[in-house]
């Protein structure tokens, strides 16, 4: 029957080496499934609060596990993350954390496909699910809050659009990643990691551009498909007092809008992240007429131009960006809003209004493998993951394994 009878909560350590939490669901009928909660380093001001692990395991052992054993079932997922919001009480989670709620929902999501002996992606997705697989987006330079001392643009995102496979373009992004450290070093530039396992050179961003065109123009010529790439800006990490700063640089939002308009012309991004403030909804509606055309003013294939702390996976905000017309693409991650049900509502209104939805890790992870699932069922075009790095790594092998055995 999937009745939950045991709710387990502990820390673990997240990719960052931080505290996070984990949760084990186990059910009268032999189930079992095990989730980990990330934790995001640029985080939207709209964003589920996540609380220290401790406070949030001690609360949720509280308040919620006695509503979760013995009263509901893991395959009813609306019934478990009812029984969360419920718990908590408030909007954000603030009072059990988002992350204990993420950890505790995707675990219940997990035992319950354990007992019916399926991958999460089918339960998750049902039998009518597509045959579509995401195309990973690969962080292979990177700054802003990932890494201090380096790029003023956050994320550099290898894009293998013209990958045949999803394995394809897995290795391809990997390839990306080794070919930057290569062009790093012929032009005798050091450089440690960020958060993401991405590169992290003391350059600037146009430098940044480059290295990035090289890299995949030159992975692009060898493995034999096309490969574009594209930018988290996390735009809101950038604005300060009504203006835009690129270290001594500033920009007004109408300049910050030419830019991206610019660089997307001139280097044919495929998908651009938060290119401007999280409250700038008529910014962005500005700016998605302004690169879905071409000199002229005619029409074009427009990019992605998604947003995050925009829209925080959250279906109301999401709604006032339908109205305004701003992005045309949704960054979905679970642990922003709190639960699989709520993450789910978020894709299913952007898929209705044609607005692409990305699934998305975050900088703080772990070996969890939920969001390769979720990005499977739901048929997202594409998913952010990272290039390399265990916690990484574990994503893009499990999609690996799930188009295999499809």
């Amino acid at each position: 029957m999937t009745l939950v009878t045991e709710v387990r909560l502990r820390r673990v350590l997240d990719s960052r080496g931080n505290p996070t939490v984990e949760a084990e669901v186990r059910t009268d009928d032999g189930g079992f499934g095990r989730g980990a909660a990330p934790s995001g380093a640029s985080t939207g001001e709209y964003e589920a609060v996540e609380i220290p692990a401790a406070e949030a395991i001690a609360n949720a052992r509280e308040l919620a596990v006695p509503r979760i054993e013995g009263q509901v079932y893991a395959g009813d997922q609306r019934g478990v993350d009812n029984a969360l919001r419920g718990a908590d009480g408030t909007e954000d989670f603030s009072e059990i954390g988002a992350n204990s709620a993420v950890a505790i929902s995707m675990a219940a999501g997990k035992a319950a496909a354990d007992v019916l002996g399926v991958p999460l992606y089918q339960h998750l997705g049902g039998a009518f699910r597509g045959r579509e697989f995401p195309i990973p987006l690969g962080n292979v330079i990177g700054g802003g809050e990932h890494a201090a001392d380096a790029t003023h643009i956050q994320e550099f995102l290898a894009a293998p659009v013209g990958a045949p496979s999803v394995a394809d373009a897995v290795f391809a992004n990997a390839a990306v990643h080794s070919e930057v450290e290569n062009i790093l070093r012929d032009r005798r530039i050091p450089a440690a990691k960020g958060d993401e396992g991405a590169w992290a050179p003391s350059i600037d961003d146009r430098e940044a551009f480059e290295i990035m065109d090289e890299a995949v123009e030159a992975v692009a010529d060898d493995v034999g498909f096309e490969i574009g790439f594209g930018l988290d800006v996390a735009g809101a990490e950038l604005h300060e007092d009504g203006v835009y700063r690129y270290g001594d640089e500033t920009k007004t939002p109408e300049e910050q809008r030419e830019y991206i308009a610019t660089l997307v012309d001139e280097y044919d991004l495929v998908y651009v992240e938060d290119p401007l403030d999280e409250d700038d909804f008529e910014g962005f509606a500005t700016l998605v007429d302004r690169v879905g055309r071409d000199a002229n003013g005619s029409e074009t294939t427009r990019p992605l131009i998604c947003g995050d702390d925009l829209f925080v996976t959250n279906t109301e905000r999401i709604e006032r960006g339908i109205e305004t017309g701003a992005a045309n693409s949704v960054l979905i991650k679970p642990n922003q809003i709190g639960t699989l049900s709520d993450a789910f509502d978020a894709i299913e209104l952007a898929v209705r209004n044609d607005y692409a939805p990305v699934v998305s890790h975050r900088s703080g992870e772990t070996e969890d493998t939920t969001i390769a699932h979720l990005a499977v069922a739901t048929d997202a075009p594409f998913i952010k993951t990272g290039a390399v790095g265990g916690e990484r790594t574990a994503k893009l092998n499990e999609l690996i394994r799930i188009e295999a055995n499809a």
